[in-house]
Parts: C-alpha cells; structure tokens; sequence
C-alpha cells in the first residue's frame, strides 16, 4: 500500500535561546543530506505478461456489474472502479501491450485501466480485460516506485510451435503438418522472438511508455506471468494419445518445452531468478474431462523441479471458472445444436424427414428455447458472460480473480505480502 507520511511532532516545552539554537543546527545537520541532494529514485518495477487469447483476455466491461453480485469478490469490484463507477485509471502502473491478426501487430500503451484485453486494433481500447487489469492494480497498491507492465499475446499460439523457446531447438513437422502444408519450420518460435525482441524495445525507452520514468532510476525485472494453453492440449498430432494402461502423461513434452521456456527468459533478458507464475488452464472447472486434467498436471509440473523451488509458482485457474454461467451456456449451446440438427435434417429430431421450412425451423427453435431457458437464466447469461467457454465465457469476475491470484502468488515468491 502506499505509505503517507505523517506530521512532525509539536515541541511543547520551551528552551532556552542558546539551547534552542545548537538544537536547531543538530536537527538541519542531520536532515542536510536528504535537503542538499535528490536520492535515487527506486527502479521501475517491470513485470512482463505472455500467452494466447486468455491472456489476451476477451472479457466485456459490461461484465463488471456481475462481479458486485457476490459479497466475496465486491470488494474487487470497487478497486476496479473509481468514484464515478468508471474503471479505474491507475496512478502509478503503466503497460505497453504488443498484439495482432496474423503478421499485422501493434503496440497500445498508456496508463493501466480497463481496455487492455484482446483488441481488433493493437493500439485502441478494446472494450476488455485480460488478468492484467487486476494483477497491476494490485502491484500498484502495494509498491511504491511505479509499475510498468509488458504485455504480449495472440490468440491461437502454441508453445510447441509459436513460442518455441529456443533451448527446444527448432520445430520438427509431423506427418500431419508435411499433409496439410503448413508450420513451416522457419516459423518455429517466431512469437517467443516477437515477446523479447518487444520486451527489450520498451525497456531501451521506458519513457515513451511512462513519462514520469526518470532513466537515471533504471528498472528491475520483477517478475514473468504465463497464461496459455489450449492449443496444445487439443494437438493430438504433437502428443499423441497413449495406450489406455499407460501411466504416462501424455503432454510430458509440453512440461519440458515450459521449463526451457522459463530458462530462456530468464537468460534472454538477464534476470536469472525472476519470480515466474505459470497460469494453469481452468476452462471446464473442476469437473473438467481426463485430457483437461493431463494437461494441467503437465503445465504444472516445472514448478516442482529443484531448480525452481521458491521462484516458479503454478496458479490453477479451475477455481475461478463461473459454474453458474456455464451451466446456462450449456443450454444455449444446446440450442445453437439442435440448429444445426434441424437444417441438416438429422433422423434423430424433428425435421428428420426435411420438411420443415425455414420459418419453421425457426419458430421450433424458438419454442426449444424457451422451455429449455428461463428469462432469468438469459439476464445472468447477458449480465455476466460475453463469450464462449474457452475463453473462460468472458466473464469479469473470472478474470479479475485470475489477474489477483496471479498478483499475490508473484508478491508471495517476492517476500512482499500482499
């Protein structure tokens, strides 16, 4: 938190003349030095965010109101927001957030407040949040020099390919890519050079990003947080499926190619115990299927080597998944199926035999659902989800709790309570 400086004691008693002046000139000769000279300015804390689209973030901030329905997580809300009922703007955190569509990329920078999730155009307010928005308010709560946050992320990335840390070598193709012509090994880790050939960009000139950088400060490299995931664990051609009595992991690889990742960043950009917080893929919650589960235990597994005891940590993100929301999402694709069964004139529904019009598809869906869906259930949906499952439904309350668990586990490996 920042600290205030309180007032000066009022010296009642009286001294005499002589008394009163050597009193004087002791107090000015021990204050002199702060007087006479500036101290330093402490380092800019830096803290660098990369993954995929969840890191992106695709939550709404319509979305915000949902997160004030439950008592526990009000309290973040109101951090979130300023005394108008606007996000809030942060005084003392600033970020530069490098994104894209394909080989068109651009860099947004500012003042941290909402707007910074995913963006169509890299440079204007997208409208969302990503976990940056509550990690960097909580850092600027608790530190007193300012916060700078660098941000990189794309949706659709992988770390077997796309973020290849370069200790993993270069991307072998499989049958299946050499099939279909694509993943060229020329490609292989071009988003990992991307983030730290942007990272380096921004830390060469801090003050474009943060006026109020003074270069004679300098900066610390305070800690790294990884958000990704899903485009691996679904790869079935880069981690095949095992046969069914084997008590392997099947995404082994994934946990060796993370902890290169994690050697690699920390050796690119010359900050050899970075605190490193992995964000462990929730999307489904607890009760997430077999391949889910894997995955989490092999994106989790390096923060148990020796060599990152104290200095690697693994958030799960399950706990945050909205239970509520997804059970009406659910139904809303139970919709968006029959739909489908409809125009394709399923044998198993009600258009088997493809009589049905166009207008009376429609009108039977309509009726399907609204006996499936109550207009209670369609006002949370509206007021708490913006997008689909796996992107953690775009729901605010989700991904401000992530951004805060993050927060806390990078000030927790710092020996800085939260």
């Amino acid at each position: 938190m920042r600290r205030k400086t309180g007032k000066m004691p009022i010296l009642h008693r009286k001294l005499p003349m002589r008394k009163l002046f050597l009193f004087t000139a002791f107090s000015l000769l021990s204050v002199s030095p702060t007087l006479a000279a500036n101290p330093a300015k402490p380092p800019i804390k830096v803290f660098i965010l990369a993954g995929q689209s969840n890191m992106e973030g695709h939550a709404k901030v319509e979305t915000f109101d949902y997160i004030g329905d439950d008592p526990a997580t009000k309290p973040l809300l109101e951090k979130m927001r300023d005394d108008d009922g606007n996000p809030r703007v942060c005084e003392g955190a600033w970020i530069s957030y490098l994104t894209g569509r394909g080989d068109n990329n651009g860099e947004g920078y500012g003042k941290l407040t909402a707007g910074y999730g995913s963006r169509s155009n890299p440079s204007e307010n997208g409208g969302k949040i990503g976990p940056e928005f509550t990690f960097g308010l909580k850092m600027d709560e608790v530190h007193d020099e300012p916060v700078l946050i660098i941000k990189t992320a794309w949706g659709g990335k992988s770390l077997f390919y796309d973020y290849r840390p370069p200790s993993a070598g270069v991307y072998s193709r499989t049958e299946q890519d050499i099939a279909r012509d694509r993943n060229p090994e020329s490609g292989s880790g071009h988003y990992y050079r991307l983030m730290i050939q942007h990272v380096k960009q921004v830390l060469s000139d801090i003050g474009r990003v943060c006026p109020e950088y003074d270069k004679n400060q300098g900066y610390e490299i305070a800690g790294f947080v990884w958000f990704q995931g899903f485009n691996d664990m679904v790869n079935r051609d880069v981690y095949p499926r095992l046969p069914a009595d084997s008590t392997e992991n099947r995404f082994a690889k994934y946990s060796e190619w993370m902890a290169d990742f994690i050697r690699d960043v920390r050796s690119d950009l010359t900050a050899p115990k970075m605190p490193f917080v992995i964000g462990v893929m929730g999307v489904g919650g607890e009760q997430a299927n077999a391949d889910n589960l894997m995955f989490r235990e092999a994106m989790a597994a390096p923060a148990s080597l020796p060599e990152f005891r104290g200095n690697v940590s693994a958030v799960p993100t399950s706990p945050f998944w909205d239970e509520p929301l997804a059970a009406i999402q659910e139904k809303f694709e139970s919709v968006r199926q029959m739909g489908y069964l409809l125009r394709t004139k399923n044998k198993n529904h009600a258009n088997a035999d493809g009589s049905m019009s166009e207008e009376e598809q429609r009108e039977f869906l309509k009726k399907f659902e609204a006996e499936l869906i109550s207009p209670e259930e369609v006002a949370l949906r509206k007021r708490g989800a913006s997008n689909a499952g796996y992107h953690y439904l775009g729901c605010a309350k989700t991904f401000a709790m992530m951004g805060d668990a993050f927060a806390d586990a990078m000030l927790q490996m710092s020996n800085k309570e939260p």
